[in-house]
């Protein structure tokens, strides 16, 4: 069995986990360049957690200047096994208040200025997507939201928009019109690049707004998203120390394989990878690329 490790990804107003014993800011180069920051590692109940805020400490990275490659690396690095990316979001469905936490399960992919997969020119893969989120992890964390008394639903569909402008009216109308539940600019490519570096992956969305569709809401209100933020983030602190403190310490495997999702995934030949890029993919697919 291999031993968990716990990787939280925190978003807007989430840029430390106090609960965190022994920890310490640790800088972990990636050959995919920088990530948005040093990463706090330390442990919960024994347990070890690795934390990255995904914009940086002081917010100094717009979703599409975030190094998204880089990020899950250096997760990888550290020997994540789980990874729980948590996001602020607007709603696009009534019943997901703000203040309310989504446990989502599908995403559609609108973002279109980054580079969303490690693989390439040299080196060919194909990971599923078809399911993005890893049930397994997602069980863990809705058991610890229950726990923790947290308003969650759980399932939901995750819109990528590229940011960093809010969605226009027509925009939030049509993203409704395909039932998508949630709205946010970050966790695509993320869900992919977890994906291709077998880490089991899930995401809690933390509601701020209504976006803009709602006729009692109007537009996006930055003073009132900022406060829901904040409350919000005291939630999700609570919610991974939780989660920290219940996760199984052997990492357990994935229903859907997202913790072997290259085992089949690599289509060019030994003799035609390119040797400089499968350098980079070490950490990511040293598991296949050694065979």
């Amino acid at each position: 069995m291999v031993k968990a490790v716990l990787g939280v990804i925190g978003g807007s107003g989430l840029y430390d986990l106090p609960a965190l014993e022994g920890a310490e800011w640790v800088e972990v180069a990636s050959p995919w360049g920088e990530a948005s920051d040093a990463v706090r590692i330390g442990e919960i109940d024994g347990l070890k957690v690795v934390f990255l805020p995904r914009h940086g400490r002081g917010h100094r990275y717009a979703p599409s200047d975030i190094n998204y490659r880089a990020n899950i690396d250096v997760m990888k690095r550290c020997g994540v096994t789980s990874l729980v990316s948590v996001s602020a979001v607007g709603s696009l469905n009534e019943a997901m208040a703000p203040g309310h936490f989504v446990l989502v399960n599908q995403f559609i992919d609108r973002t279109f200025a980054r580079a969303k997969s490690f693989f390439g020119k040299g080196c060919v893969a194909h990971v599923s997507m078809a399911e993005p989120v890893s049930p397994g992890l997602v069980g863990h964390i809705a058991a610890a939201a229950k726990a923790e008394a947290l308003t969650f639903h759980r399932g939901g569909t995750y819109l990528a928009m590229e940011g960093p402008q809010f969605s226009s009216l027509a925009e939030s109308n049509l993203y409704r019109s395909w039932n998508c539940d949630v709205i946010g600019m970050t966790n695509m490519p993320e869900a992919k690049l977890a994906r291709e570096a077998e880490i089991c992956y899930a995401t809690v969305a933390m509601v701020t707004d209504y976006d803009s569709w709602h006729p009692d809401h109007g537009s996006v209100d930055i003073q009132s998203i900022i406060k829901v933020l904040h409350d919000n983030a005291d939630n999700a602190r609570r919610l991974v120390a939780r989660l920290a403190q219940d996760l199984p310490r052997e990492h357990e495997a994935c229903p859907i394989g997202s913790d072997t999702a290259l085992e089949f995934a690599l289509m060019t030949a030994p003799e035609a990878r390119d040797p400089e890029l499968t350098a980079k993919l070490d950490a990511v697919a040293g598991r296949v690329l050694a065979r």
